[in-house]
């Protein structure tokens, strides 16, 4: 389970790997390119891509929803254009409405870490189905995921399921602070953790990639408390706790960033964070929604060694579906009702959909071989990629750690969410294009991690690769 070199290290350049993963000249299917593109984005392809479908959809859904879309990200505000509208996956592989067939690297932003549609989990959903779809009642499916996860991540001994990930860090943030009976928090610049007030400043994701400042709606009183250091940085850490000593209720995380792009962390931060957290009497809370049951099966925590008091899921151990979780030591979690005082409550927490389908999907990845899998083949893609990027004369590094992996647009390396915002995104917009054309669905903004899963094959990483190396000549 290596990373690309790049574990504990930052991002780096990959310019060991040999070329011969890159090599294919195997093309995706001819195209039309009919879509409005600005033409300093759009590269001068010859595959083309019809998007009729598509556009008259979303034409219809901006005038039903803001935006058009339910998500920000999903607008393709930053790489220009508009959003394909998505028909059906299985798999590796995903459809649009005018019917076209793409590799897909988003995989639901994280949870299709076993493919998309897979059969077992369907089959799982339909007998679950017979039963109901919502009880608003303990059911036994609960318990039974809930022992799944203390059982593989070394920081949980209690769980309290939700619906998202950001109802899982409000949970969580609100808990730390309850438990403290301390105020103040330590994020880190282009982390995102949901879109609680306390939590957009100076935060990564959709607020990223459109370049919004903090978000208007949120009052000041709610982040006066929220204080900020550049990720990697620890020296700044140490600078917040001794501005504000005795006042730091918890250390806010994502272990490795995956919402400004994908950002290893340096030797010792992490250890570093768990000692200053532990000698000021200050929680450390990772924010493992991305990278839990990816980065390994007990999560970046398992992966690098370092064990939080409080961690937050979801993607994964939904499946699929929607679902957030949190949960930590005994003594903490106790403290959330009905156990406890510190209240939070949701009418489909604990959904027997949600929890049939996270079963389902962490049976899976528990099987021998499913990480080294998963770094064999994001490895190959990385390393083709930038390889490929780098002999066509463009400034890229990139890096990977098993089913989650990420490259920007600049020498690097990429340390932080500074060095990050140094790509240039107008050449990244064009590759985005580009590799949409050749049949290749990337996260449409340079500040998104990538995902693979145990359906991508060794034919869908070279086909890739080949996308890659002729539209690097192309833009």
């Amino acid at each position: 389970m290596a990373a690309s070199g790049i574990a504990g290290a930052g991002l780096t350049l990959l310019n060991r790997f040999s070329s011969s993963a890159s090599s294919s000249s195997t093309r995706c299917r001819t195209r039309s390119l009919t879509m409005a593109v600005s033409t300093d984005q759009k590269p001068k392809t010859t595959e083309k891509l019809t998007l009729r479908k598509s556009e008259e959809a979303f034409a219809a859904a901006k005038e039903l929803m803001p935006g058009g879309v339910n998500s920000p990200v999903r607008a393709f505000k930053s790489v220009g254009g508009q959003p394909i509208i998505i028909d059906s996956v299985k798999g590796s592989r995903m459809w649009d409405i005018d019917g076209n067939e793409y590799i897909d690297y988003v995989g639901s932003w994280g949870p299709a870490i076993i493919g998309h549609a897979d059969d077992q989990v369907l089959a799982a959903l339909g007998e679950t189905m017979k039963k109901g779809t919502s009880f608003g009642a303990p059911c036994l499916l609960e318990n039974t995921l809930a022992e799944m996860v203390i059982a593989a991540v070394p920081s949980i001994e209690m769980v309290r399921f939700v619906n998202s990930g950001t109802e899982a860090c409000m949970g969580a943030l609100r808990l730390a602070r309850a438990f403290t009976g301390k105020e103040k928090i330590i994020k880190f610049e282009g982390c995102y953790h949901g879109h609680a007030d306390p939590f957009l400043v100076k935060a990564g994701s959709g607020v990223a990639t459109l370049g919004l400042p903090d978000s208007p709606g949120v009052p000041k009183a709610a982040t006066n408390e929220t204080l900020t250091a550049p990720f990697n940085d620890f020296a700044a850490v140490e600078k917040i706790f001794e501005d504000n000593k005795g006042e730091i209720a918890v250390v806010f995380l994502e272990p490795v960033v995956g919402n400004a792009g994908f950002i290893t962390p340096k030797p010792d931060f992490l250890s570093s964070l768990r000692k200053i957290t532990k000698e000021n009497n200050a929680l450390l809370v990772f924010d493992e929604v991305m990278t839990g049951f990816r980065l390994s099966y007990g999560g970046a925590q398992e992966y690098f060694g370092i064990t939080p008091d409080i961690t937050t899921l979801g993607k994964i151990i939904g499946g699929g579906l929607p679902v957030g979780a949190y949960g930590g030591r005994r003594d903490i979690m106790e403290t959330v009702a009905p156990a406890g005082p510190m209240y939070q409550a949701g009418t489909l927490s604990g959904n027997p959909l949600a929890m049939t389908a996270g079963i389902q999907t962490l049976k899976r990845i528990k099987e021998a071989g499913t990480y080294e899998y998963l770094d064999n083949i994001t490895g190959e893609l990385v390393q083709g990629i930038v390889e490929a990027g780098k002999k066509a004369g463009h400034a890229i590094c990139g890096g990977h750690i098993n089913g989650m992996f990420g490259f920007f647009f600049t020498e690097g390396p990429v340390y932080n969410f500074t060095d990050a915002k140094k790509s240039d995104t107008a050449k990244f917009a064009k590759f985005f294009w580009g590799m949409l054309a050749e049949g290749v669905y990337l996260a449409p903004s340079q500040f998104e991690a990538g995902f693979t899963s145990l359906a991508h094959t060794s034919d869908d990483i070279k086909k890739t690769i080949a996308a890659a190396e002729r539209v690097f000549r192309e833009i």
